[in-house]
């Protein structure tokens, strides 16, 4: 069902060469591009009128406006199964708690007596957010990116989600539930590219958002990338990801739920598995057949996704070689299970989120952890941290000096200004003093 790659015996190779050896998803978010390109601007153009075009076009949905009313928010919640609605309270408050001490205060440096420069951290003024609502529905997206917003002091978030036909032309009602349960009561009924473009244009009922963030499809990330410059965004997202890195230790079973809890996402999930004991790999093999029968979701995403080019079983010599193995892949959720798997995790350099040992799956990151999922994906952890409260804070510096302070360095500035040219540069200061270039 699940391939196998083989590096063990030869030493591994450095960088892009061990990277591309390794599974992955195609996920070609330039070629999406060009198809998005008149979304975007018919609806700058056109605003809440493209929109409702589109809800008819893509969600088979006749919409007369796209603000979905707060009585409806209220509504669903009240109808709301009191299991998931605790369950989601309890999402919110372990969230809170992780991202409340992410919060970041002003601090001052005394650079030299009478200069000082002080950083502060300024949320953004405006987010746009976006919960899925395609193959599956998901209000844990609602919590994780509404969560680090307000911890920052966002003061203006609004939320977007795909009208469902099911529903009346609303976004799902677990999804409505959640912003309000969240205080998030402006929202509209909008998916993909479409929706994007809302946030970075402004509409006759949606203003423009400075940064849009939360995962989505193809034509979703492909937005993001247009509006790059224009507005701020988390991430590109792509195709979900797990890798796990074990050894002999680990249960196989966990290994097999833990690779299927990914693939039941799409059929473009990946699911990895790193390991120098081959008997575990034979005994994950044996096991996921049986757990994939018990599940739902089989033929149209998880046989796709354990089946597809992304996903595979990485043979290695060694735990060592598999920490250079999950550095080069740099994995949106990558479990350790080995022996000492703190230890092992402490090494790992790139990953969205680790999650170390048998008791910390990445369902439970998914939901309840109090961590973010949501991740980098496609590589991007080599470079790019998961969604945070700092994700909405921008940090400003504030330069602050005295007459003797600044008299004190006004050569130096005055020879570099020269030195790159830039003679104005240094007239500024000399004008403050009739300053004059000290003789030899």
């Amino acid at each position: 069902m699940i391939s196998r790659i083989d590096l063990r015996g030869d030493a591994l190779p450095e960088g892009a060469a061990l990277r591309a050896l390794l599974p992955r998803a195609e996920f070609d978010v330039e070629a999406a591009l060009e198809k998005v390109r008149p979304i975007c601007e018919d609806v700058h153009h056109r605003g809440t009128a493209a929109l409702i075009d589109y809800a008819q076009r893509f969600d088979g949905v006749a919409l007369e406006r796209i603000r979905v009313p707060v009585s409806a928010l209220t509504e669903a919640l009240e109808q709301l199964d009191p299991a998931v609605r605790a369950a989601l309270e309890e999402s919110i408050r372990r969230a809170r708690i992780v991202h409340r001490a992410q919060r970041r205060t002003a601090h001052t440096t005394q650079v030299v007596p009478g200069g000082t420069v002080t950083e502060k951290w300024v949320p953004v003024e405006r987010v746009g957010l976006y919960a899925p609502g395609g193959r599956s529905v998901y209000p844990s997206s609602v919590i994780m990116n509404a969560v680090p917003a307000q911890e920052a002091g966002v003061p203006s978030i609004a939320l977007a989600s795909p009208p469902q036909k099911e529903h009346g032309g609303l976004p799902h009602p677990t999804i409505l539930a959640a912003c309000a349960l969240l205080g998030v009561d402006e929202v509209y009924a909008a998916g993909g590219a479409q929706a994007v473009a809302m946030f970075a244009y402004g509409t006759e009922e949606c203003a423009p958002a400075n940064m849009v963030t939360g995962p989505g499809n193809i034509w979703v990330a492909a937005a993001k990338r247009y509006f790059t410059g224009r507005i701020g965004i988390d991430t590109e997202a792509g195709p979900t990801e797990i890798a796990v890195l074990a050894d002999s230790t680990a249960d196989p079973v966990h290994v097999a739920a833990d690779l299927i809890s990914q693939a039941e996402h799409d059929p473009m999930a990946a699911a990895v598995l790193v390991t120098d004991s081959t008997d575990l790999a034979d005994a994950v093999v044996k096991e996921l057949q049986p757990q994939i029968e018990a599940t739902r979701h089989v033929e149209d995403r998880i046989v796709p996704a354990l089946t597809g080019k992304q996903s595979a079983i990485v043979l290695v010599d060694g735990v060592e070689e598999g920490l250079r193995v999950v550095d080069a892949y740099g994995a949106e959720h990558l479990e350790i299970q080995t022996a000492d798997a703190a230890a092992v995790a402490a090494r790992v350099r790139n990953a969205g989120a680790i999650f170390v040992g048998p008791w910390s799956p990445v369902s439970l990151g998914d939901y309840a952890a109090g961590s973010n999922h949501v991740l980098p994906t496609g590589g991007c952890a080599c470079h790019s941290s998961g969604l945070s409260v700092q994700s909405f804070l921008r940090g400003i510096h504030i330069v602050d000096y005295s007459r003797d302070a600044l008299a004190e360095v006004t050569h130096h500035v005055v020879t570099l200004a020269e030195a790159e040219d830039l003679p104005a540069h240094g007239a500024a200061l000399k004008a403050r003093f009739a300053w004059k270039v000290p003789s030899e």
